[in-house]
Formats: C-alpha cells, sequence, structure tokens
C-alpha cells in the first residue's frame, strides 16, 4: 500500500476526456473521505520519445537507484537546514520552499515539465544522464560546502572549549592578569596551581615545603570555580623543575594550557593538585583574542552561505526529484500500456487518515485499466508502485512499502517532514 506520508504521482492511458475522469475522481475520493478530501492535481505527462523497448526495460531497471540517490540527496539538504536551524519547524518552513512557494503549492497548482531546461524531444537516457549529473553536482556541493563550515564550527568549539571547563582544564587567559605575575625577573618565577576545592587547606599548609627556595607567603587566591581553586605561587627559577618534581612525588599532575586531545585521558583527579604551564604574554593573548574573533566570524559567516546555499539547493533538488519521478512514470505507461505513448497523469495528496480509502476510491475508479496492461507489467509483483526503492531512502524518507499491483502507475514523492 502506498505510504500515507507521501504525495502520489498516478498515470492512466490517454483515452481523450481527461477533465471527465478527473471530476469523476475528485467526486470518487470526495465520497471516500469522511472529512476533507484527497488533494488532487492534474499532472501533464509529456510524450517523451519512447525509444527501443530494451532501452526503456533497461531505464525501468536502472532508475530505481537513481531515484533513491535523488530521494536522499534531498533528504540530506533538509538534514542540513533542520540542522542549522536548530530544529525549528517554523524556521524550517520558511526555508524548504521550491520557487518561493510550499513543496505543496510546487506540485498541486498547474505542474509542468520544465521543457526550457530538460527538451522533451531529447532520449530518454539523456534525459537521465542530465537530470543526474545535475543531482550529483548539488550533492557535491553540499558536501564541500558542509565540510567547510563542520571544520570552521569544530575550529571554534575547539577555541570556545579552552574558556569553559574548571581551572585545571580551560584557558587562563582571560582569567589572569598581569599583576598576578612578578614580571621580569632573573632569579624567580610565577607558578599557576589549580587545587581541589577539598584540598585548598591542605595546599595552604604545605606548598612552601615542597621544595626549597618556594617564597613563603607567596601563594595568592586568584580565581575559583565550583571544582578548583586558581592559586600563583612564586618559587626560584633554579627550583623549578625541581618544584614540579616535587610536585609529582606528592602525585601532583602538570598539564598544559591548552585543552586535551579527545584520545586523552581525564586531566585531573579530584585528590591532585595540578600545576598549570603557562607563561603570561601580552601578545601572546592578543592574538589567542582576534583567533578567536576570526573564528567566530568565519563560523557566522559559512552558516549564512551554507543556509543560503541550502535553500536553494533544496529547491533545485527537489524539482529534479518530481522530474526523475514523473520520467519513471512515462517509462512504466510505456512498458505497460504501450503506444501510443500518450498519458494522463494525476497527483494526489490522501489524507493521512484516510489513506486506505483513498486508494480503494482511486483502484475503483481506475478498474477498467485491469484488460489494458501488457504481459510485463502482470509478472512484476507491484511493478511502477514506487515501492522498489523505499526501502534505500533515508531519515523521513524512509518507509518500507509493501509491493503490490495496481491496474494504473503510481509512483510516491515523499513529504518533507518539519
Amino acid at each position: 500500500m502506498p505510504s500515507d506520508q507521501s504525495t502520489w504521482l498516478v498515470a492512466v492511458p490517454h483515452d481523450g476526456d481527461a477533465d471527465g475522469l478527473h471530476h469523476e475522481l475528485a467526486a470518487k475520493l470526495q465520497s471516500a473521505s469522511k472529512n476533507a478530501a484527497a488533494a488532487l492535481a492534474p499532472l501533464p505527462v509529456p510524450s517523451f520519445k519512447t525509444g527501443t523497448l530494451e532501452s526503456l526495460i533497461t531505464l525501468s531497471e536502472e532508475l530505481p537507484k537513481t531515484d533513491a540517490f535523488f530521494t536522499a540527496t534531498v533528504a540530506k539538504t533538509v538534514d542540513t537546514l533542520r540542522n542549522l536551524l536548530n530544529n525549528d519547524p517554523a524556521r524550517l518552513r520558511l526555508h524548504v520552499q521550491v520557487n518561493d512557494e510550499p513543496v505543496d503549492d510546487y506540485l498541486l497548482r498547474d505542474w509542468h515539465w520544465n521543457e526550457g531546461r530538460y527538451g522533451v524531444q531529447r532520449p530518454l537516457r539523456d534525459m537521465v544522464d542530465v537530470l543526474n549529473k545535475e543531482m550529483t553536482s548539488i550533492d557535491n556541493v553540499m558536501k564541500a560546502k558542509l565540510n567547510s563550515y563542520n571544520l570552521a564550527k569544530g575550529s571554534l568549539v575547539q577555541m570556545q572549549r579552552k574558556k569553559t571547563g574548571n581551572l585545571s582544564v580551560r584557558s587562563l587567559a582571560d582569567v589572569v592578569k598581569k599583576e598576578h605575575f612578578i614580571g621580569d625577573s632573573e632569579y624567580m618565577q610565577t607558578v599557576l596551581v589549580a587545587v581541589p576545592k577539598n584540598l585548598v587547606k591542605d595546599w595552604t599548609a604545605k606548598y612552601e615545603r615542597l621544595t626549597s627556595m618556594v617564597v613563603p607567603r607567596s601563594s595568592t587566591s586568584i580565581a575559583s570555580d565550583d571544582e578548583f581553586s586558581l592559586f600563583s605561587v612564586v618559587v626560584f627559577r633554579k627550583v623549578y623543575e625541581d618544584f614540579v618534581h616535587k610536585c609529582r612525588e606528592n602525585k601532583c599532575v602538570v598539564v598544559v594550557s591548552s585543552p586535551p586531545s579527545p584520545s586523552s585521558s581525564p586531566p585531573a583527579d579530584r585528590d591532585r593538585y595540578i600545576v598549570r604551564d603557562f607563561v603570561y604574554s601580552d601578545e601572546a593573548l592578543d592574538k589567542q583574542r582576534a583567533e578567536l574573533e576570526v573564528a567566530d566570524s568565519t563560523e557566522k559567516e559559512l552558516w549564512t552561505e551554507l543556509l543560503q546555499l541550502s535553500r536553494t539547493n533544496f529547491s533545485e533538488a527537489f524539482q529534479l526529484l518530481v522530474h526523475i519521478k514523473v520520467l519513471r512514470l512515462f517509462i512504466e505507461s510505456v512498458l505497460r500500456y504501450g503506444l501510443p505513448a500518450s498519458y494522463t497523469g494525476f497527483i494526489i495528496k490522501p489524507e493521512p487518515k484516510a489513506t486506505k480509502r483513498t486508494l480503494q476510491a482511486l483502484q475503483a475508479q481506475l478498474a477498467y485499466l485491469a484488460r489494458r496492461a501488457g504481459p510485463r507489467s502482470r509478472s512484476k509483483n507491484g511493478g511502477g508502485g514506487g515501492g522498489d526503492a523505499a526501502g534505500e531512502f533515508a531519515g523521513e524518507y524512509q518507509a518500507l512499502m509493501e509491493q503490490e499491483y495496481f491496474d494504473f502507475v503510481l509512483f510516491e514523492v515523499p513529504w518533507i517532514v518539519l
């Protein structure tokens, strides 16, 4: 059974009274629905060049994979927009449009084949190749731009992470000030130590005795958070290495000011002091702030570019998806009903709660087509039903559909779930 989360594209042989069939079908669908009737619109199926039977069969077997690729590309573009807009349905609705109109309006309001770009006189194989080339280009461009944005965002997040976390791991650039250091001295230097909150008294009692030549009463509290307090202490340069060694003997951990790599172990046990390797430099601090500003500006700029590109490419990709569906509709109609290759099409958007009744009304109205179908279509279980590629759809497009045979040709355009 066709999905209740898709719009149906249906084709039948043209018997001369398309308007009459449209009115009869509209009445049947109206009576089948207890509430609102399924939306119904004409679908002009172009008269393409049919080519040979062998070429049609080959295309029919190849196009499900192409269809799945087109559908997946549309889905990935929607996912990109959703992530950029923080999964906000109202904002997403403004960007998931085709030619600046809602998807339903594009399909249900006078849809037509874009003959200016895809002339119907070219061979079907050429038409498929052109559509596939355009969709591949969209997919490649989206991947490249998304990769650039993710790299910029990752760089920004890494820099911002230096400003977060506790005092044992975060950057100290915006925590310490010049006055916290003794300045240029030939003999002494300032050391920064992150002390767990529960060991502050222990630090105060023992820091002077960790090694010789630690300046008495030089420990000063600089900052504090929920887990650590940051202290400065002055030692003589000649004992700095010994001071660090004594810290290690006292089970302290020496940590550089840059954040640890994802593969490294957690930087600080909660029962240890942590000596921060930090050298104050106005130039280094200015450089770090400038790099953060550049990273933030770059991320915002690429976010805007990716948003605009995704919006444009969604419009293009969705149109390509519908065009490949119509091509499949035509090819399957020729294989099922034969020549002349003249078909009447309908676009149906069923009410989700009345999908089964809508399908039953459609089958009842078009039951006369059973005698028109050729042997090939009868031998196919669900040929032209649109379910062969459904298992490959991604995200909200994934709808495993039961394959079954209909007296008419039907393909589905998955809804865009906001």
